[in-house]
């Protein structure tokens, strides 16, 4: 147990993902006092919140307080019905999750879709800490986004602020057209060619072989001529999609999440290829990978509670 000094501000957070559920408290300077993961049980409601009901409690025991508690969750919630809306595969669709919580848990609540969780993060302590305008990115199974704006969640009227991936690809070319078909049902967005899953499908059409998107890179690395191609068109399209968010938002500081944020190459290459298409004759937006990475979705739904 901390003791009474240690435990008076902590920020409790919670990350519900499709195979992790994960707890962790930070003190007022961002660093973990606690910090525990379990499977996520798969597809069953119920069960979902009686486990996360049982790690929040066990967190009590050990920091020796009860706190309210941040949730960072796959999906939003809809200002039309208070249900949780586009967490697809998700057995948090449709559910009044966060009054199902606040029942189970008893303590107030707050909770953001993951991708905002993310920017909140980094944009708290992380890699665009002091950014004014910030654009917190996910480029992994699929493709979300957050804006923060002096340090506040930039939520929107919808509750789809940040939502870029489901835009169509800007500057498509004939090859692109019409793209593939989404989870929303819609052809060529930019989710379709910029989650791991849409580099790795368009790959396959590209090759007729199905690898992975970590293999691809790798393959490419190497000197692989497909690959190499996969992976140069993928950094163009991504140069295009975020030129049209500068053109949009005009953002001081993009960060890259997901898993297909380890590109370094990215980093480098999509800022010299972003120029023809922002509509500025000088660009100053710096594109920069996490500082936290996969602990940000945590981290940022325990930073929901900072004003607390």
């Amino acid at each position: 147990m901390l003791n009474s000094a240690e435990n008076c501000n902590f920020k409790l957070g919670v990350d519900v993902g499709g195979t992790k559920i994960e707890i962790a408290a930070l003190d007022e300077d961002g660093k973990f006092l606690l910090r525990r993961r379990a499977s996520a049980p798969k597809g069953n409601y119920l069960e979902t919140i009686e486990l996360i009901g049982t790690l929040v409690e066990d967190a009590d025991c050990e920091l020796g307080a009860t706190r309210p508690v941040g949730f960072s969750i796959p999906g939003t919630i809809s200002p039309a019905t208070g249900l949780i809306k586009n967490a697809f595969n998700s057995p948090l669709n449709g559910r009044a999750f966060d009054q199902d919580l606040t029942e189970r848990l008893s303590r107030p609540i707050r909770m953001l879709n993951d991708a905002n969780c993310f920017a909140i993060s980094e944009a708290k302590d992380g890699a665009a800490a002091g950014a004014n305008i910030v654009f917190g990115v996910i480029i992994g199974t699929g493709c979300g986004g957050g804006i923060i704006v002096n340090g506040k969640t930039l939520l929107g009227t919808n509750a789809i602020s940040g939502e870029w991936g489901h835009n169509p690809l800007p500057w498509p070319n004939e090859e692109e057209l019409p793209g593939l078909k989404g989870t929303d049902g819609k052809f060529g967005t930019i989710e379709t060619f910029l989650s791991g899953t849409g580099f790795q499908a368009h790959h396959e059409v590209l090759t007729g072989e199905m690898l992975s998107a970590q293999e691809i890179v790798r393959r490419a690395q190497t000197g692989n001529t497909a690959c190499q191609k996969s992976l140069n068109d993928y950094t163009n399209r991504l140069a295009r999609a975020l030129s049209s968010v500068i053109n949009v938002i005009d953002p001081d500081v993009i960060v890259l999440g997901g898993g297909l944020s380890n590109i370094q190459s990215l980093y480098q290459d999509v800022p010299k290829i972003w120029e023809e298409w922002i509509f500025s004759d000088r660009i100053d937006t710096l594109l920069v990978p996490p500082i936290f990475g996969d602990s940000s979705g945590v981290r940022g739904a325990a930073w929901l509670w900072d004003d607390a």
